[in-house]
């Protein structure tokens, strides 16, 4: 498992994905439609609620399926550490 995990990193880092769940806000506004705004309601998100999959990223007040459906190819999840 923790190999997959690993390899799951470098491969981001290659290509650029942004893992929502330790992405910083600097990461975040890099993405396409997130600004300071919705990247400081992610991080605020991800505090309470950690992400187990892309598609909860429209529980975030601010973003709608639109907005993750033009950076899904840009996003990734790691595991929840909580």
């Amino acid at each position: 498992m923790k190999f997959f995990v690993v390899m799951l990193l470098g491969l981001s880092v290659l290509f650029g994905a942004v893992d929502i769940n330790t992405a910083s806000k600097k990461e975040l506004t890099g993405l396409n439609g997130i600004g300071v705004t919705k990247a400081e309601a992610i991080i605020s998100y991800r505090k309470a609620n950690c992400f187990k999959n892309i598609k909860e990223l429209v529980n975030v007040k601010g973003i709608g399926s639109k907005t993750v459906e033009k950076n899904m190819s840009n996003l990734l999840v790691s595991p929840c550490k909580k």
